[in-house]
C-alpha cells in the first residue's frame, strides 16, 4: 500500500504535533504525521497525578535504559519516552520552562542564525496561552495552555518560606527577565487537566481539516531515497509494512534518541559505524547520534507523616479518596498536582552568569523513578546540573529497528560535572533542612549517613540518573559534526529536516519540553519559506 502526501512527519510527540499543527493550517498541504504509540486521549494521560503511574511502567512509553554507566557506579541508567499523540508531553511532570536567554545567544554565537533568545522568543510567545502572566514575554490564544497549578497544597507555603529562611531569592515567573530564584512552576494545563501538543495542536483539528492525516501504531522502519533526496518512508502498522512518499519534504520529529536512530538505520551517519551493521551508506555524516547531552540529576527524599504529601497509608488512601471526588467537582486539589510544584534556579556561584543547578519540590517520596515505593508519606527534591560537560552518544545496536538504540549519556564522566553537583548538594540541602521544611521530616532513608564531601561524591554516583532532558543528537551547526543547518535541514540530504530536541547544539538551562515545541514553531515558518 503507497500514499502521497506534501509533508511526511515522522513522530508525534511535542514537535511533531506542533509541526503537524501548524503546517496543516495550509488547507493546499496534505500532512501526514506517523506515531508508534497510540492515542493515548484518555483519563490516564489527562489526569496529571497519572503522570506517577506513567513514568515507572512502558504504558505509553518507550521506558528505554542506557549503557552502563561508569560514572554512576556502572549502573544501567532509565529513560522513559513518551511513546504516544503528543509524545513526552503527554506523560512529563508538565513544567512549563524555556531556559536561559543566555543558552539561545550561544547557539546564534555557534553560527546558528536566527536562533539568539530575541529571535525565538516570537515563537515561544506564538506557541504560548498564559492564563496569568501577561507581559512582553508571554503569549495568550497560542494552542499551549500555560497555568498555575489548582493544587492548593499547603506544602507550596512551607516550600517558599524555607527559600526565604536560607536566603535564596523568590521568583514569580522562571521564564521572565530573570530566572534566578526559588517558586512554584507554571504548568501546561487547562483547568487541571494535562494540556499536551496533542490537545493543542492536533486534537482540535482533526475533524475539520481533511488535509491533516493521523497514523498510530505507526513505527517508521526507515528513509526512502532517490539518489540523495529523501521521497517517502517505510512503516509498519497493524503486522503491515507500508510505504508513504512525500512531494516536499520528510521531516523527522523522533526525538533525541530515534531521530538519530532512524537516520543512521537509513544509511545517514558515520560510514564505518553503518558498514559495521551491513547498511548501505547513502551519506557519510559523522556526528549523527553523537553530542548527546542531559541534565544529571539527584533527588533527596524524606518521610514524612502528613498526609498532604502522596504516600501510601489508610489515612493517606482516605485523604486521595475525598481529592479524587473534589478533582471530579472542581477540576482541583491532590489529583491535579504534577507533583514536581516548587521548582528554583541556583547558582552555586554568585560569579555565574546564569543559574547551573535546577530544583524540582515533589510532594511524595520518590525513589528510583517512582518505581520502588515506600509505605508512609513523603517529599523529595531534585537537584539537576544545567549545563554538564559530559557528552554521550546514541548509537544502533544492530540494523532491526524495532531494536532500542544503544545509549550512553556518560553522566559524571567528566570530574567538573561532579564537584559541580557537590555544590548543588549542598545548596540544595541546606533548603530542605530549613525549619520550615525540616518540621515536616519524620526520617531521611538515603542521605541521613552522608557528612563529607567524599560522601556526597559517593552518594551521588550511587542514585544519580536523568531528570528526562536527552537532547543534541542530530545538532544543528555548520561544523564538521554538525547534523543539520540552521534551517534544520540534514547536511548533504535533499527533502529532509530534523525538527525535535535533537537539534539543539547546547543543551537548555531548564525543562526541555517547551524549547521542543518552539524549535516546531519555528521549522514551520523556515519549511513554508522552503
Amino acid at each position: 500500500m503507497q500514499s502521497t502526501v506534501d509533508y511526511l512527519i515522522v513522530g508525534g510527540g511535542s514537535s511533531g504535533c506542533a509541526l503537524a499543527g501548524r503546517l496543516s493550517e495550509d488547507a493546499n498541504a496534505q500532512v501526514l504525521l506517523l506515531e508508534a504509540g497510540g492515542k493515548g486521549d484518555n483519563w490516564l494521560v489527562n489526569t496529571p497525578a497519572a503522570v506517577v503511574l506513567m513514568v515507572p511502567k512502558k504504558f505509553n512509553n518507550w521506558a528505554f535504559e542506557t549503557v552502563p554507566q561508569p560514572g554512576l557506579n556502572g549502573r544501567k541508567g532509565y529513560q522513559p519516552r513518551g511513546k504516544v499523540l503528543g509524545g513526552s508531553s503527554s506523560i512529563n511532570a508538565m513544567a512549563y520552562i524555556r531556559g536561559h536567554r543566555n543558552d539561545y545567544d550561544e547557539w546564534a554565537a555557534l553560527g546558528n542564525a536566527g536562533w539568539s533568545f530575541d529571535e525565538v522568543l516570537p515563537y515561544f510567545k506564538r506557541s504560548e496561552d498564559n492564563r496569568r502572566i501577561k507581559n512582553e514575554l508571554h503569549g495568550q490564544g497560542g494552542p499551549l495552555v500555560v497555568s498555575d497549578l489548582q493544587t492548593d497544597n499547603p506544602f507550596q507555603s512551607h516550600y517558599l518560606e524555607a527559600a526565604r529562611q536560607v536566603g535564596y531569592p523568590i521568583s514569580d515567573d522562571f521564564n521572565g527577565a530573570e530566572q534566578e530564584g526559588v517558586g512554584l512552576y507554571q504548568v501546561t494545563q487547562e483547568n487541571g487537566e494535562r494540556w499536551s501538543s496533542y490537545r493543542g495542536y492536533i486534537k482540535p483539528h482533526l475533524d475539520t481539516r481533511p488535509n491533516l492525516r493521523v497514523e498510530t501504531g505507526a513505527q517508521t522502519q526507515r528513509i526512502l531515497f532517490e539518489g540523495k533526496r529523501a521521497v517517502g518512508v517505510e512503516y509498519k502498522q497493524g503486522g503491515r509494512l507500508l510505504t508513504v512518499m512525500a512531494r516536499k519534504e520528510v521531516i523527522l520529529c523522533a526525538g533525541a534518541f530515534q531521530s538519530p536512530q532512524l537516520l543512521m538505520l537509513s544509511g545517514i551517519g558515520d560510514a564505518a559505524e553503518l558498514q559495521k551493521h551491513g547498511i548501505p551508506v547513502v551519506h557519510h555524516l559523522p556526528g549523527v547520534g553523537k553530542n548527546l547531552k542531559d541534565h544529571p540529576d539527584f533527588i533527596f527524599g524524606y518521610k514524612s507523616s502528613d498526609s498532604n504529601l502522596l504516600g501510601i497509608s489508610l489515612k493517606g488512601g482516605l485523604h486521595l479518596f475525598k481529592q479524587i471526588a473534589r478533582y471530579r467537582r472542581e477540576r482541583r486539589g491532590l489529583v491535579s498536582s504534577n507533583f514536581a510544584e516548587g521548582g528554583a534556579f541556583l547558582k552555586t556561584s554568585p560569579d555565574l552568569p546564569a543559574p547551573n543547578i535546577q530544583l524540582h519540590f515533589v510532594i511524595a517520596l520518590v525513589d528510583d523513578h517512582a518505581r520502588t515505593l515506600h509505605p508512609g508519606h513523603g517529599l523529595s527534591c531534585h537537584v539537576c546540573l544545567l549545563r554538564p560537560r559530559s557528552t554521550g552518544s546514541v548509537t544502533l545496536r544492530d540494523s532491526n529497528p524495532d531494536s532500542p538504540p544503544l545509549i550512553d549519556p556518560q553522566f559524571l564522566s567528566d570530574p567538573a560535572d561532579v564537584e559541580e553537583l557537590v555544590a548543588g548538594y549542598k545548596m540544595t540541602e541546606t533548603l530542605m533542612k530549613a525549619p520550615a521544611l525540616a518540621k515536616f521530616i519524620t526520617e531521611d532513608p538515603f542521605t541521613a549517613h552522608v557528612q563529607s564531601d567524599e560522601d556526597i561524591r559517593a552518594v551521588l554516583r550511587q542514585r544519580t540518573d536523568t531528570v528526562y532532558h536527552p537532547v543534541g543528537t542530530c545538532k544543528m551547526g555548520i561544523d564538521d559534526l554538525a547534523v543539520v543547518d540552521p534551517s534544520l535541514r540534514v547536511h548533504g540530504i535533499e527533502g529532509l529536516r530534523v525538527v525535535d530536541a535533537s537539534i539543539m547544539p547546547t543543551i537548555i538551562g531548564g525543562n526541555t519540553n517547551a524549547p521542543a515545541i518552539m524549535i516546531a514553531e519555528k521549522a514551520a515558518d523556515l519549511i513554508r519559506q522552503g
